[in-house]
Order: C-alpha cells, then sequence, then structure tokens
C-alpha cells in the first residue's frame, strides 16, 4: 500500500498566480468568483493576448498582437513566419510571466486554420507548459 504524503506548509503548494476566469464563474464552496491559477492563468493570458487587435482594448491601445489581420493574408511560409515573429514579440512583451521557449506555427490549407503551438515555462516553475490556438478566418 503506497504511503499517503503528509501536506505540511512546507509541502503545501502555493500558487504564485491567479486571474480571475473570463466566463465570471462562481466557486460553489466559498460563493466567490473562480480563478484559474499558476500554468492556467498564463495560459488563458497568453490566448487573450494573441486574440487580442491593438487599439482594441481602451486605454490600453498598445496591447494585443494584432494577430487577426494576417490570417486573410495569402497561406505562404514567409506569412507563418511574420505570423510567429508576431505572436513571439507579443508575448515577450506583454506576459512578463512566461519565459518563451518556442513557437510553431503551422497551417492546413484546406479548413483555413492555423495551428500555433507555444512552449513555455512559467516563471518559478520547473516543468514546460505546453499551449496550442487554433486560429481561423471567420468572415
Amino acid at each position: 500500500m503506497p504511503a499517503i504524503p503528509i501536506v505540511s506548509p512546507l509541502r503545501k503548494k502555493i500558487s504564485l498566480y491567479s486571474d480571475i476566469r473570463k466566463d465570471l464563474d462562481i466557486n460553489p464552496i466559498t460563493k466567490d468568483l473562480a480563478v484559474k491559477r499558476d500554468e492556467e492563468a498564463v495560459k488563458e493570458s497568453i490566448k487573450t493576448l494573441i486574440l487580442t487587435d491593438r487599439g482594441e482594448r481602451l486605454f490600453q491601445p498598445r496591447l494585443g498582437g494584432d494577430i487577426r489581420k494576417t490570417l486573410f493574408e495569402n497561406n505562404t511560409p514567409a506569412t507563418l513566419k511574420v505570423l510567429q515573429e508576431a505572436i513571439k514579440d507579443t508575448i515577450n512583451n506583454h506576459e512578463p510571466r512566461a519565459n518563451l521557449i518556442d513557437v510553431e506555427v503551422s497551417s492546413t490549407y484546406d479548413d483555413n486554420k492555423v495551428v500555433v503551438n507555444i512552449v513555455f515555462y512559467v516563471r518559478n516553475l520547473e516543468t514546460p507548459v505546453n499551449l496550442t490556438v487554433f486560429l481561423e478566418r471567420i468572415r
């Protein structure tokens, strides 16, 4: 029978980062707003940054990646490289909690989708985090 780990103040996992969930869900136990913690909070933040266009947020005109305009360009390797660099710049400039390792951008020509795979470290945590975002034209 495996030993049950004892949770003490020294072994308890302490959340370093937390963000309010976008859907404003309520925690059923505390009746407060539910939050995402650590990796999930940073993942949600990166996804939001990528999907936000510059000038879209009031009082923060430089926030965002301006990625959507690239989706309507011709689907070439050069366009994918521009998209990859724009995503790298957005994460490095606007998300200080993430240490970026790699961004891979690939395209499915038949479905008009771009698949973005982002690998990063959350600061002060030792395991890499993988985030996959699907971008597609909706017009």
